[in-house]
């Protein structure tokens, strides 16, 4: 019985750390979504998200206890400086107009910037959950279809909400990025 308990307690905590781990992906999700995305960028994003959703917290679980205390703020600084750095961009490059190239979401260079950005800390995550030797391929298995799946519904509010917003929908995405990366810096 306790350890049926366990394993149930394990299962629900993976869980609620792959739903926590997905936030991020739905934000920048809304946030390229109010740009305006097609369905096949949704899908070519959301995948490439969910690979780095598998592969981050694979490499933080395999890294394990070495660098466990020094990476863990390091990777929530960068992920928040990361999310400034793409928000400003956004930002400027919607006041700036057509003068001002903005990253490309489409672009491979592009849909690895925004994945390794709201990915990072599942890095640090993975790195914590290695020293108590959770369930590898569950972790991250979860881990990657809530962040696959958090981005798909991201983009999709996004984009149907940049119909109603217009040429002021990649401001307000730029904002939302800039909130999130703020947070993760405080």
């Amino acid at each position: 019985m306790f350890e049926l308990s366990a394993a149930t307690g394990e299962i629900l905590t993976i869980l609620v750390m792959a739903v926590a781990l997905g936030m991020d992906a739905f934000s920048l999700g809304v946030g390229i979504g109010l740009k305006g995305v097609r369905l096949y960028d949704i899908v070519k994003l959301s995948s490439i998200i969910g690979l780095f959703h598998v592969l981050m917290p694979l490499g933080g679980m395999l890294t394990g206890q070495y660098v466990s205390g020094l990476l863990g703020g390091i990777a929530t600084t960068v992920a928040g400086g990361l999310l400034l750095l793409l928000g400003g961009h956004m930002v400027y490059s919607s006041l700036r107009g057509e003068a001002v190239d903005s990253i490309d979401h489409r672009a491979v260079g592009g849909m690895l910037v925004f994945s390794f950005s709201v990915s990072i800390d599942s890095f640090s995550v993975g790195i914590s959950m290695g020293m108590f030797s959770a369930h590898v391929l569950l972790t991250v298995l979860l881990f990657g279809f809530f962040g696959g799946a958090m981005s798909v519904m991201g983009l999709m509010l996004g984009r149907r909400a940049s119909r109603s917003l217009g040429g002021y929908g990649e401001a307000l995405g730029g904002v939302i990025l800039l909130a999130f990366g703020l947070l993760f810096l405080i």
